[in-house]
């Protein structure tokens, strides 16, 4: 497939209409490829208004129709083969297998979301039955969820298919019955235009209108403040950096109808290394953290940036193995310039740090980003909040408690989080159940005796967490779940059966589960 460099409005190529950019190599540190033109302001509004123009048409498809959807965008993002990896290797700097397993989390996302139609109760159908007799009498009351409108959507800089142009925001937002219009992120525009051709092709081989869905070209945050502040726009999926997350949140929160974004932002994954697990296997906890830490040149979201042990042997034991297991990686090529830059800048404040000390930091130059570890106690942790602040990228930052009590008041003090970790023996249970209150207030996935990288695509996962780590701790990104941010309610109250829709008609055509009269069955 030709790469143009042009957006992708209305189902056409167009030529952006402001400056020029190309894309950037990191593992050369060159540009490359074909010019990509920033879209205009018009140009921006344009797609918002063909997606409102979608709308009804396309919430008012069948579930079945929309599954169909999905899986042709899954079939025709496989058939680019090798030419969408390559690109997106160069344009990333990841390896050719991280992007190979990427590609099929990105599928496996949108055939969960087709799966998860068929099967008809995502719309939570709700039935309380009139009772005419009662004193007073109920009225026929029927429920069920409906899209909430188009949604924009912001490519990640760290996932370029899973959490870009057709990952899981867009999956998401599609199944529910929402056009999409697709902020591409400018690190990776010919892998965000080749994905994005071949949701174009879906949606015109499934006879749906142009408006479903939008790609927009450029840099620059006026595209995304025009694209957000569109009063066709009704929801916001967003992952990146705090500033462009709240920066975002400001601007829905300031339209004449304000609208929900759910953005995914800042974690540093605090590990809770248990002083029996600590003492019985300190060596073998620091190895699955170091390569958890190095994992994809630390540029996960679930990168455990914090590690939280008692003082003495056992920690002392693990910082050592640590440094030794981080030593014997090489420094990797990071995603871009500026997240390189920013990961530098992280580790030299750390290492500048009067408070703190470093255990081991590797060598880092131009795109390459080095592991890093530095340890603090945890009264100087409490003293200065900027050592919470996230180093993205595979660095970490051990801190020394005196007791559980004091590793409890750290916890406290820490942020919302994607995700907190417990490495723990039998005998750390009564530990355990003291830290749990915490965690369960501050994080959205709790692990025992793993490492937070790597988030399976199941209707169970919970990939969100309490601000900053999320700006809704109530949503997820990840999951099946993910379809209740782009959904809203609407009770039909006596509304002849003829115009309701299929799955709250007393026949139940689909045999769908729902509740009728607040029992749970396929009545």
């Amino acid at each position: 497939m030709t790469i143009t460099g042009e957006a992708l409005i209305g189902g056409v190529s167009v030529r952006g209409e402001g400056a020029a950019q190309r894309a950037f190599n990191p593992g050369t540190e060159q540009q490359f490829g074909e010019e990509f033109n920033a879209v205009s302001v018009e140009q921006v509004n344009q797609a918002c208004r063909l997606a409102g123009a979608a709308f009804d048409t396309f919430r008012s498809t069948s579930d079945a129709a929309r599954a169909e959807l999905l899986d042709a965008i899954a079939r025709n993002i496989m058939d680019l083969g090798s030419e969408l990896v390559e690109r997106a290797m160069a344009e990333t700097g990841l390896p050719q297998a991280r992007l190979e397993g990427e590609r099929a989390r990105t599928c496996n996302q949108l055939k969960m979301f087709a799966t998860l139609l068929r099967e008809g109760s995502w719309c939570d159908p709700r039935i309380d039955v009139a009772l005419p007799t009662r004193t007073p009498p109920r009225s026929d009351l029927r429920f069920r969820l409906i899209g909430v409108g188009p949604v924009a959507v912001f490519g990640a800089s760290n996932f370029p298919l899973a959490f870009s142009v057709a990952g899981g925001d867009t999956a998401s937002a599609l199944a529910a019955g929402c056009p999409v219009v697709v902020k591409a992120h400018s690190a990776h525009p010919g892998t965000s235009e080749l994905v994005a051709r071949a949701v174009v092709a879906a949606v015109a081989q499934c006879g749906l209108p142009a408006g479903v869905f939008a790609l927009l070209t450029g840099s620059g945050s006026h595209i995304g403040q025009t694209l957000v502040a569109h009063p066709a726009i009704q929801a916001v999926g967003f992952t990146g950096s705090r500033s462009g997350g709240t920066a975002l949140m400001a601007t829905a929160a300031a339209r004449k109808q304000p609208i929900p974004v759910y953005a995914e932002m800042s974690s540093i994954n605090p590990v809770f290394l248990l002083p029996e697990a600590l003492a019985g296997r300190p060596d073998s906890i620091a190895a699955g953290f170091a390569a958890s830490l190095t994992l994809g040149v630390g540029q996960f979201c679930t990168n455990p940036g914090l590690v939280l042990g008692i003082e003495g042997p056992g920690l002392e034991r693990f910082c050592a193995s640590a440094a030794q297991a981080l030593g014997g990686v090489a420094p990797g090529t990071m995603l871009s310039a500026g997240i390189a830059g920013s990961y530098q800048r992280g580790v030299q404040a750390l290492a500048g740090n009067a408070a703190v000390e470093t255990v081991i930091a590797t060598m880092h130059s131009g795109c390459k980003g080095g592991a890093a570890l530095f340890r603090t106690t945890a009264q100087a942790f409490l003293a200065q909040h900027a050592l919470s602040d996230e180093v993205f990228g595979p660095a970490s930052l051990v801190i020394a408690c005196r007791d559980i009590d004091e590793m409890i008041a750290v916890a406290e003090h820490l942020e919302g989080q994607l995700t907190a970790t417990l490495q723990m023996a039998d005998g750390d249970a009564e530990a355990a159940r003291k830290l749990l209150p915490v965690l369960e207030r501050k994080a959205g996935r709790i692990l025992a005796n793993g490492y937070p990288t790597g988030v399976e695509v199941t209707s169970a996962m919970v990939h969100g967490g309490p601000f900053p780590s999320t700006s809704d701790g109530r949503s997820t990104s990840v999951g099946t779940a993910a379809i209740y941010r782009f959904l809203r309610a609407v009770c039909y109250q006596d509304l002849p059966a003829t115009l309701l829709p299929p799955v709250l008609r007393d026949e139940n055509p689909g045999n769908t589960w729902r509740r009728r009269d607040g029992i749970l069955g396929q009545h």
